[in-house]
């Protein structure tokens, strides 16, 4: 079987001749089978060959219809099987790698209509999977027991089984689950606390087994962005524990939806610290015979721990509308942190002389001092105030502690971009203001490329804008009065997009007492597993499907998706991360909440007109449009061309 798609001549340049057959590809194989020619897919592709020759970063800022998923496919297969090294491609969120991956998605359709062998491997994220040791406490301790021993009962025989000459696979993904609630499949998931490298089951584990399968992928590798920054962060320690990295080395990267890579990021580089997994984690060093100086040296940072934990216990603050509290950072706390730091030293120095000793497992002594050693990163943040994020939050029954760095400029610059490889922002909204400059200064990113290509559809004749003006004193009320008004008249077939959680569940709770929307199918995130949520909203006309996170990444082109409701203008949300970020700006509104709120309003506009046939209404349900004029002329300047922003008339 040939290498390469196309006849490969050693003796010219090949990704000129690689840009040829995709020029073919386009001109000629696509429209065979029913795909447009696009002038804006055409010019992308001219764009990419460039950053793949150079192998250079590139900004692809490319409109909805551009067809831009198809390009950045095309040139990773060739330029993956030129370099024989898969080419991997991160995704914001989860609907969108079911897009590249399902049956009737991107990669199949491309794999049909050239007759072309695709070998794409789907690397999802470690909470996507069963934890063993979780399910086995949920199954024998929660409350819902017996719906954990059916998920048990239906894993692969050789999870229960130790008979030899087994043939192991992979299982244990969270698509198969559809029935789980988010909050369920929170007890049975992987989670930051577990430590797979001492866990008895990893060799049965669906997670580890799926990491056998993708790394061998020829061609592409599907992950997420929390995924793909997991990898970077983690690389340098897993090799240190003598641990294969997450992802095998690659020849290029993709980053779809690549304007949200910062917030993966900064998710990835936090270190989250609990007392019980601490006190877990440095008491298998007793196991062995240890000598009494070390035994001490233990008992004295337990102790120091639990009154570290008592301090952020005191200088921990609720923040309205989060999970999480930010945390005051005292003289006191200050304190307590290098107390604990001096006694976590203090072991360092004694596992010096008791690795001579031989009387530890050299495996296990290995895993303590890694991660003495992350938590010596972390706390050091605290003397450096000025370069730390933290907050605290409840985890189960007890306070977690979270750190990060404030920006992630330098972790991007030294470990992604300074590789000299091909590295693709893919996005419909990349710039603002027609500047890549926010997105590039906040990823610490100097050198790029960048385009942008309008979308082909007509919006001025399929797509309305319209700006609801609430009616009563009560905000909220005057809200739920016109949404239920607007699904009855559209009988369903709307996307309801919330800024964050607890909105999504007061407007659950509300639709209740609302009879003229009874007869609608209300489908809400978190109630079940996503892509299953997305499919039964596609196939179920008449239903609503309300979300949070699928301002990016939803692709549900016909009818039932023709009118797309925002609850409210998704401006940042008021936790420490983003606290961190106006702190640090001259003018936070104008240069953090607006840009961010202004991308992520593109992304949720966007999700309406999905192919050439659909057409719909935008319903802004926010009383700040109407109550201040210069938000109201941001927002229209963001429109479509021609597309004017209205006020609803209510009757």
């Amino acid at each position: 079987m040939s290498r390469y798609p196309f006849v490969y001549d050693p003796a010219e340049p090949f990704m000129k001749q690689a840009g040829a057959w995709i020029a073919d590809v386009f001109y000629e194989v696509l429209p065979e089978h029913g795909f447009e020619i696009r002038d804006e897919q055409i010019y992308m592709a001219f764009q990419l060959e460039k950053a793949f020759q150079e192998k250079m970063t590139l900004f692809a800022e490319a409109g909805v219809g551009t067809g831009k998923t198809l390009v950045y496919l095309l040139y990773s297969i060739c330029y993956a099987r030129y370099t024989r090294k898969p080419v991997v491609i991160a995704c914001a969120n989860e609907s969108l790698i079911e897009q590249l991956v399902k049956p009737e998605g991107d990669i199949a359709k491309l794999s049909r209509c050239l007759g072309l062998d695709i070998d794409a491997r789907l690397g999802k994220s470690p909470d996507q999977y069963v934890c063993l040791r979780r399910l086995d406490e949920a199954r024998f301790q929660d409350e819902e027991a017996e719906l954990f021993e059916d998920l048990y009962r239906g894993l692969p025989g050789f999870v229960r089984s130790r008979e030899a000459l087994q043939s192991f696979h992979a299982y244990g993904d969270r698509k198969y689950y559809p029935q789980f609630s988010d909050g369920q499949w929170s007890k049975v998931n992987w989670n930051a606390f577990q430590d797979c490298f001492v866990c008895e089951k990893r060799h049965r584990c669906g997670m580890t087994l799926s990491r056998d399968a993708y790394r061998k992928s020829a061609d592409l590798i599907i992950c997420s962005h929390d995924f793909y920054m997991e990898h970077v962060w983690t690389y340098e320690a897993r090799k240190r524990e003598g641990q294969l990295p997450l992802l095998p080395a690659h020849s290029a990267v993709v980053f779809d939806e690549g304007h949200l890579l910062e917030y993966a990021a900064q998710k990835a580089l936090a270190y989250k610290i609990k007392h019980s997994m601490f006190e877990e984690l440095i008491t298998r060093l007793l196991d062995g015979q240890v000598r009494e100086s070390l035994a001490n040296a233990i008992e004295e940072a337990i102790a120091q721990s639990e009154a570290l934990f008592r301090a952020l216990e005191r200088n921990s603050t609720p923040i309205p509308g989060s999970a999480r509290m930010s945390v005051q950072l005292d003289g006191e706390l200050l304190a307590e942190v290098q107390r604990f730091r001096a006694l976590l030293s203090a072991i360092e120095e004694e596992l010096v002389f008791e690795s001579g000793l031989y009387t530890l497992s050299e495996y296990h002594l290995r895993i303590v001092e890694e991660h003495i050693e992350m938590m010596h990163r972390a706390l050091q943040w605290f003397h450096e105030t000025g370069k730390l994020i933290c907050w605290t939050e409840r985890s189960e029954t007890e306070l977690m502690l979270s750190v990060m760095p404030r920006t992630v400029k330098e972790v991007m610059r030294e470990r992604v971009f300074a590789e000299k490889m091909p590295i693709i922002f893919s996005s419909a909204t990349l710039a603002v203001g027609g500047s890549f400059r926010y997105v590039a200064d906040s990823l610490g990113m100097e050198k790029f490329l960048s385009f942008n290509v309008p979308s082909p559809y007509d919006y001025v004749n399929r797509m309305k804008v319209v700006v609801a003006e609430p009616e009563s004193d009560s905000i909220f009320a005057a809200k739920m009065k016109v949404a239920a008004k607007w699904l009855q008249q559209s009988g369903g077939r709307a996307l309801l997009l919330f800024p964050a959680a607890d909105q999504l569940e007061q407007f659950k709770r509300a639709i209740a007492r609302f009879p003229e929307c009874s007869d609608i199918r209300f489908l809400f995130e978190g109630d079940g597993e996503i892509s299953h949520l997305i499919e039964s909203f596609q196939r179920d006309e008449c239903s609503v499907l309300g979300a949070v996170s699928l301002w990016e990444g939803l692709d549900v082109p016909g009818p039932s998706l023709s009118h797309v409701l925002i609850w409210s203008l998704p401006f940042p949300p008021h936790d420490p991360v983003m606290l961190a970020r106006r702190q640090d700006a001259a003018s936070p509104y104008e240069e953090v909440e607006l840009p961010y709120m202004l991308l992520r309003l593109r992304q949720g506009i966007g999700r309406l007109i999905r192919s050439s046939d659909d057409s719909g209404t935008i319903v802004i349900l926010d009383e700040k449009v109407t109550e201040q004029q210069p938000l109201r002329s941001c927002i229209a300047a963001l429109l479509p061309q021609g597309v004017e922003l209205q006020q609803l008339r209510q009757e």
